[in-house]
Formats: C-alpha cells, structure tokens, sequence
C-alpha cells in the first residue's frame, strides 16, 4: 500500500486549483494525470526578464517587463498586423504587434487608456521600438525576474503550466533520505523537495536535475536488485533434459556458434532450482526463435510443460505455425491460445493443457488469464520482451511452481538501457547471422521519385517478388496513420489491381489472419501496411520494403521494419522514402541506416539521438519510462545507483532499517511498486 505521506501527490491532476476538463485534456496528452506527473515534468528552458520603468533602445534584443499604457490602434487591411501603439510613464512610445486574428480580440486584451504590465522581447524596427505578441500580466501579478518554459501541448501556456507545477510542489512533502549520507555529501546534493523546488526555478541547476535524477535511477535499480534477490529465493524444479528431443529435430541448417553458446547458458540455468530470469537480445534473423524451440523442448524432455507469450496475435500465431513445422514429428503436443480462441475449441485447449495432453502452449497475454490451469508449467518464453513490463514479468511467477523465464526481443537494446530496464536479469546475446543472409540493401529516395519506385516495384512483381509497402505515422493518432494505408493501397490497386493487400490495427483478427494468408501465399504481391507488421511477421519471397516518409519513424523502428526482408537466400532492398523538410537527426538517421545493418550499432546510436523512453515507447509498453534521467545522466548514475542498492540491501537492513523505509517511499514515488510486488515480503 502506498505510504500516507504520498497521496498529496497521487491525487489526480484536476484535485489542482484551475485544471478543469477543459485543461485536463492538453495535460493528459503531455501525460499528467496525477500531481506527481506535473511535479516531475521539468523544465527544458527559461526566459530571463529584466524589469524596466522606461522604454530604452539599448535594451534591443532582451525580455523585458514594463507598464504601458495603450494610445491608439493602427490595424491592416486583409491579414496584416495589428499594432497598438503604448508608452511608458515618460511617455516613450512602443508598438505592440499582433499578427493572425481580427484586431477585435486585441482591442478587448489592451483598452485605451489603461495601463498594463507587459512583457516581450523588445526589438528595433526602422525607427520605432516593437514588441511582437507581448505577454500580459495578470491583475496584481508581477512577471517572474527567471521563468521556466515547459514541454507544452495545444491549449496551454507555459505560464499556466507554471501555475500548476507551482501547485504541485506545494503539495510536495519533506521525505526521509534514501540516499547514502556520504554519496550525497561527495556529490553535493540537496535533500529531494528541495532539489524539486530549484530546478523548476532555475532549469540551469544541474546539482538539482541530477539529484532527482538520481532518484529515479535509484529507484529502478533498487526494483531490479529486489525483483533478482526475490527470483533467486524461490525454489521452483530444476529441468534436466536428456536431449532425445532435441536429437530429433531434423534442421536443415547447422546452428550458429552464438545459438549454441545461448543454448548451452539456457541449460545451465534450467538445471537449476532457482528460476531462470534471462534475457535473449538478437539482432532481426539471428535466430531467437530456434534458441527458444531448444529451451522448449528441454521443458518437454524434463517432463513439463512449456509456454510461449507474444504481443500481438498475428505473431502468436505465426510462432506456433513454426514451431508446428519444426517439431513435425516428434512426440510434442502443440497448441495456440488467444484472446478470440471461444467456445469448444477454448474448452479442449485448456483441458488439455490441464491433464498435460499439451506439452507447449503458444499464444497472447489470453494464456495467462485466471482461468487457464496447467499441469507442470516450468519454462516461460516471453517475445518482444520490451513490450511487456515488470508487473507482467512478475505475474508469471503466480503459474506453476515459479516457472523459468526467457525473454526475448528482436530489438536491440543498448548496454546502458540494458542494465537500466532488464538489470534484474541474465543476459545472452546472439550476435552473428546465421550463414547465407546477405545485408539488406538501403537506399534514400526523396519523395519527388515515387513514380519511379512505383514503376520499380511493378518490375519486381512481374519477376516473381513480393514487396512491403509502409505508410507513414502522420501524428499520434491510428486514424492518420490508417488513413494513409488506404490512400497508398488504393493508389497501388489503381496500378496493380488485387495484387495489393492492405493489414492495419484496426482489422478483426480472422480479416489480418486472411490478408497475411494470401500474402504468405503469394496470392497477393505487395501487402500496403501501417506498423502493425513491425515485428514478427515472415514472409521469406518478400524481398522489397518501401517506407514511407522514413524520415518520421525513429531509428530502431526503421530497423525492426526493414527487418520484414532478407529472412531468404537472395537479396533484398529497402526503400526509405523521405520528406524534404529534414533537420539534422533525420538526415544522421537515414545515413546511418544506408550505411550499416547491425541493429546494436543502430541502438546505441538511437538512444543517443532520442532518448531512453522515447526510444522504446515505455508509456505505451507498460515499462516504466525514465522522465527525469537523460541517456548521459544514465549512463553516468547507473553503476552509482546499483552500488547504492546494494548497500541498503546488504548492509543498511534492506527496506526494513531506517533508510529502507525511506527507500519503500522512492519506490513508490517513482512508480517502480509494481515490480515490487515483494514489498509485502520485504
């Protein structure tokens, strides 16, 4: 249960004076919802002010607040300004410049004749003194000598923000000191409310965003070292296969030498009675999923039951078509289980992974619902780990006797993110390709050549070849992102009549499950999609993927898309297809890719140009994401911030001495309780 020292902070955004419905939607799309959101959203710049009595040309070029008083109006025909002309108590003029709107709503904001505190950046035009769109005081409110500038959302000023953030930290109480006394002395930190308070004052107090930054790192790493200490307490059944089953198997290929090192870590973790908690990081195409059939069929050997979880039920399904295919043969059940599996076939499914009849189950979150009962289940295999968080990791541990865990993502994560997201956890790399896969070719096309990739793409269909076609995420929003897929699927169909198949979010299952169909049955050539193919979708003849206005999608994105080709023998290319507007990051993002196809270069290099929560979408993910803690901030905290757990845990008392009720409070504070479900047990 959250301490009672908290709930000031966890009330919900509208308990703050002035946040009604109206306000409440830009601050949820900025993601405040609760106090403690506005208090941790920081500021990203200030504006300094210079209070002035009078109007002077030397002061060109700097923000300024002053009383004015308002003479007369000179507005513009059409959509030209409107300017107000004021001066100052010794009755030194200034314009006041106002562009966009009618001259009406600015004649209601600045009555002749009536004296106002403004503030703006005051600049020289010709021979006249401007201030172009100033801000306007409040009755009885002075401008602040520094304010703050915060990431803002359409309907909200940074000074309101400002207001609320103001609000919050009122609502902030002294806590106790999680910290060690003497890492906080040598890094001459102020206590928490105290660091919240300078660093929405000042932006420039590095000490104060490194305190709270520190915080939130302590707090993550804390989590983990909790999460690791509780995996290695319990006693689940240690898994010694005999390797009959895996004898069996008839690979068409030799594994790669990083496949059977992983395989030979795996077995070493399954021999043991603690549970395996360990992560598979590998590259698009170097071959997680055979490592995951050998942990599988491991499980099976041992006697037990095997589950595999994956995000979406167009992977699921796909995963248990090939793991159907691989182990044709063997005396290995398997079975798939999603969220629109009802009825009799539901019915038999659990039943038959209750006497034991079903040795391997594949399927979505559906597998682990209340209602599903096994047997023996003793292994977990977790895909595209990112997307699932650690309140979710944790809940495997309610099936079976604490059955092991391998989680798996094909998104590559960088080493400082690994340690920060996964540091509970074993880490195995696979880290060479296996023979055969060449690299994919990437080129930069601008859009002014789509006719020519169009004509490209209709030459490749006539040779026998299949082709992507990605449409851009035009906002946040599906609709856009939907409403793009449909624009370019029937521009396509113009050209290519059914040969073109269109998959989005928005399909029914049994409508996805027939497009793919068709598609991995070359009965359609080029499949139109918006991201929903971004992982695990396997189409070996697909040897061409176009994405659209490249330039919008982030590096690793870009990187699990283009993975969609170069699954066969032959060659592939990627088309990105990019805007014309481009800034720095996205010309350094599409030249990085045209130059390299390891996805772990691409990572580090992603994290470097976005961000760690920005990079792996941990709002969206059910991952906590970093709010206060930058990538260098990270990187230079991290280490620091494990030692500091593990000195509460091994020397201070863990969570029951004095700063471990501290800690409890960090814990909470940064939403890191879910994986901490031990708490109760701490």
């Amino acid at each position: 249960m959250r301490p009672d020292i908290l709930n000031p902070l966890f009330a919900e955004v509208t308990a703050l004076k002035g946040v009604g419905p109206a306000l409440a939607k830009p601050l949820d799309r900025l993601g405040l919802e609760r106090v403690v959101d506005v208090a941790f959203h920081l500021p990203t710049g200030w504006i300094d002010r210079v209070p002035r009595d009078e109007l002077m040309a030397s002061d060109a070029g700097r923000t300024i607040a002053i009383t004015l008083t308002p003479r007369d109006y000179r507005t513009s025909s059409g959509r030209g300004p409107t300017r107000v002309n004021a001066i100052d108590t010794l009755g030194n003029y200034v314009s006041l410049t106002y562009f966009g709107g009618s001259s009406g709503w600015v004649k209601k904001l600045l009555p002749l004749g009536e004296p106002k505190r403004v503030s703006g950046k005051l600049e020289q035009y010709g021979q006249e003194l401007q201030i172009i769109h100033p801000e306007l005081g409040e009755p009885g409110e002075e401008f602040r000598a520094r304010e703050s500038i915060y990431p803002l959302s359409e309907g909200i000023t940074s000074r309101r923000l400002g207001g609320f953030v103001d609000q919050a930290i009122e609502r902030a109480p002294e806590l106790p000191e999680w910290i060690e006394p003497g890492l906080k002395a040598q890094r001459e930190w102020p206590g928490w409310r105290e660091a919240l308070v300078r660093v929405h004052a000042d932006p420039a107090d590095a000490k104060a965003r490194e305190r709270l930054a520190y915080d939130e790192v302590f707090a993550n790493q804390l989590a983990m070292t909790l999460v690791r200490a509780d995996t290695r307490k319990r006693r689940g059944r240690a898994l010694a296969g005999d390797g009959a089953l895996r004898a069996m198997l008839d690979l068409p290929y030799t594994p790669t030498g990083a496949q059977s090192r992983t395989v030979r870590e795996i077995e070493g973790d399954l021999a043991h009675t603690a549970p395996m908690l360990r992560l598979l990081q590998g590259d698009v195409g170097s071959g997680k999923t055979l490592v995951a059939t050998m942990a599988l069929l491991i499980a099976v050997e041992a006697g037990a039951q095997g589950a595999m979880l994956a995000p979406t039920e167009i992977l699921a399904r796909q995963h248990y078509e090939t793991l159907r295919k691989t182990l044709g043969g063997l005396p290995v059940t398997v079975a798939v289980l999603t969220g629109r599996d009802k009825g009799r076939a539901r019915e038999a499914t659990l039943m038959g992974l209750a006497s034991g009849e079903i040795d391997i189950l594949v399927g979505t979150h559906a597998i682990f619902q209340e209602a599903v009962r096994y047997k023996d289940l003793a292994l977990v295999v977790v895909d595209e780990q990112h997307r699932f968080g650690v309140a979710q990791r944790m809940l495997l541990q309610e099936k079976g006797r604490s059955p092991h865990l391998l989680a798996m993502t094909a998104t590559p994560i960088p080493r400082t993110l690994t340690l920060a997201q996964y540091g509970e956890m074993d880490v195995s790399r696979l880290d060479e390709m296996p023979p055969g896969r060449q690299p994919i070719e990437t080129r930069v096309i601008a859009e002014e050549r789509l006719d020519d990739v169009v004509n490209a793409l209709g030459r490749h269909l006539a040779d026998g070849g299949q082709a992507y076609w990605v449409c851009p995420l035009v906002e946040e929003s599906e609709k856009s992102d939907l409403a793009a897929a449909e624009e370019r699927a029937a521009t396509l169909s113009a050209r290519f009549g059914d040969r073109v198949g269109l998959i989005h979010g928005r399909m029914k299952p049994t409508e996805k499950d027939a497009v793919m169909a068709a598609f991995a049955g070359a009965r359609t050539g080029v499949l139109v999609a918006t991201t929903v193919i971004e992982v695990g979708v396997d189409v070996p003849n697909a040897t061409l993927i176009v994405i659209e206005h490249a330039d919008r999608f982030g590096l690793a994105q870009l990187h699990q898309l283009r993975g969609r080709v170069g699954r066969g023998g032959g060659q592939s290319n990627c088309l990105l297809i990019r805007g014309n507007a481009l800034s720095e990051t996205s010309r350094a993002r599409l030249a990085l890719m045209r130059e390299t196809n390891d996805g772990f270069r691409i990572a580090e290099e992603d994290l470097r140009l976005r961000g760690a929560g920005e990079l792996l979408g941990t709002r969206q993910s059910g991952e906590a994401a970093f709010r206060i803690a930058t990538p260098d901030m990270l990187a230079d905290l991290l280490q620091c911030a494990q030692d500091d757990a593990r000195l509460l845990i091994d020397r201070d008392g863990g969570l029951e001495g004095a700063r471990g009720q501290a800690a409890r409070i960090a814990l909470y504070l940064f939403d890191r309780d879910a994986g901490v479900a031990l708490l109760r047990s701490g």
